[in-house]
C-alpha cells in the first residue's frame, strides 16, 4: 500500500471513530474548509516569519470598526409592562397633601425650666423677663395673662391690652404674693380669679375699667383700685372687714357713693378723693360703743373732690389722730 493510500485510510478512520460527533460537520452541509489531502506535505515546515495571515480569513479595518460603533446605535431599553408602575409614578401616587401646623394650646402644667408655653408658642420667660420669682411682662402687647411658672411670686403685666381676668389665669400659683396689672383695659374679672391665692398681699389694678370687684383673700395688705369705674354695689358687703393686715387702700377717682365699712384696724392710708360720697356715719371710723376708742394707725384719709362737707360730720372722725382732707 502506498503512503498516500495509508493517509486516506487513517483520515477516514478518525472520522468514524471520533467520540464527539458534534465536532464533525453536520450532515448534508458541504465542508468549505476541507483539507487538500492530495497536496498535503507532511514533511514540510511552516515558515512562521513569512506567514501571510490574510490567507486564513477576511481582513478587518479596525479604524472603520471604531467609526461604526456609535452611542445612538445602542438598543433602547425594553419598556416595562403596562401593569407595572415606574418609580416616578409610584412616588407621585404616595405623595400626601401638606397638612397645616397643629394649633398651639395653652398648657397650665407644662414642665420645663422656663415654664409652660404661651398662646404664641413661646415659653413665658422668653416672651417676658424672669428674675428669680418675678415675671415682668410690662408693655408687651398682651391681651391675656400668660401661663406663669409655678414658682412665680411677683407678676408685672402693666400697660398691656388685657380686658378679662379669668379664674384660670393664676391657678396653682401657691407662691404668688403680688399682682400688678396697672394700665390695662380690664373690665371683667371672674369671681374666683384671686380667691385661691392664699399668699397674695398686693393687688394693683389702677387705670382700668372695673365696675365690679371680685372677692379677695384676707391676706391683702395693699390694694390699689384708682382710676376705675367702681360703684358701691360692685363691692362685696364688708369686703375689707376680715383683712387684718390691710394697710394701704387706694379707691380714688371712681363712682363710689359711700365709704365701704367696716374698715380693719390695721389700715394706715385711705384715699377716696374724687368719688360721689355725700355723707359719713359716726361709726365710719370710730366705735359708737366706746368713746375712748382711738384709731391710731389711720393717719392719711383723703376725701377731697367729693360732694361732702366734712365739718358736718365731726363725730365720724373724733377718734382719729388726724383730720381727713376734704371740703369744709
Amino acid at each position: 500500500m502506498s503512503l498516500h493510500s495509508l493517509m486516506v485510510a487513517l483520515a477516514m478512520a478518525l472520522i468514524f471513530l471520533d467520540p464527539c460527533p458534534g465536532n464533525a460537520a453536520p450532515p448534508g452541509e458541504p465542508d468549505d474548509e476541507g483539507f487538500d489531502m492530495e497536496n498535503y506535505d507532511l514533511n514540510s515546515e511552516t515558515d512562521w516569519e513569512n506567514l501571510d495571515i490574510n490567507i486564513y480569513g477576511d481582513s478587518y479595518d479596525y479604524e472603520d470598526l471604531d467609526q461604526e460603533i456609535e452611542v445612538g446605535t445602542v438598543a433602547p431599553d425594553t419598556p416595562p409592562p403596562a401593569n407595572q408602575h415606574t418609580a416616578e409614578n409610584h412616588e407621585e401616587e404616595v405623595t400626601l397633601p401638606t397638612l397645616p401646623p397643629a394649633p398651639v394650646t395653652l398648657d397650665f402644667k407644662g414642665p420645663g425650666l422656663f415654664g409652660p408655653e404661651t398662646g404664641l408658642g413661646m415659653p413665658t420667660c422668653l416672651l417676658c423677663v424672669c428674675i428669680g420669682g418675678s415675671v415682668y411682662c410690662d408693655d408687651t402687647g398682651l391681651d391675656q395673662i400668660p401661663p406663669l411658672p409655678k414658682d412665680t411670686t411677683h407678676f408685672y403685666g402693666r400697660f398691656n391690652k388685657i380686658r378679662h381676668v379669668k379664674n384660670t389665669d393664676f391657678i396653682n400659683l401657691n407662691k404668688l404674693q403680688s399682682i400688678d396689672l396697672t394700665g390695662n383695659q380690664i373690665s371683667e374679672m371672674d369671681e374666683d380669679a384671686f380667691r385661691s391665692l392664699l399668699q397674695l398681699h398686693q393687688l394693683l389694678l389702677a387705670d382700668n375699667n372695673l365696675q365690679v370687684m371680685p372677692e379677695l383673700p384676707v391676706t391683702m395688705r395693699h390694694i390699689d383700685l384708682r382710676n376705675n369705674r367702681l360703684i358701691s354695689r360692685g363691692l362685696h358687703t364688708e369686703v375689707f372687714k376680715d383683712m387684718s393686715q390691710l394697710e394701704f387702700l387706694y379707691l380714688s377717682n371712681n363712682n363710689l357713693d359711700y365709704i365701704p365699712t367696716p374698715l380693719p384696724l390695721s389700715l394706715r392710708l385711705l384715699h377716696l378723693q374724687n368719688n360721689s360720697i355725700q355723707s359719713l356715719h359716726e361709726d365710719t371710723f370710730c366705735n359708737l360703743h366706746d368713746r375712748n376708742f382711738i384709731r391710731r394707725n389711720l393717719e392719711d384719709i383723703r376725701l377731697d373732690g367729693n360732694p361732702l362737707n366734712i365739718n358736718l360730720f365731726a363725730q365720724a372722725y373724733i377718734c382719729l389722730p388726724r383730720l381727713p382732707v376734704g371740703s369744709h
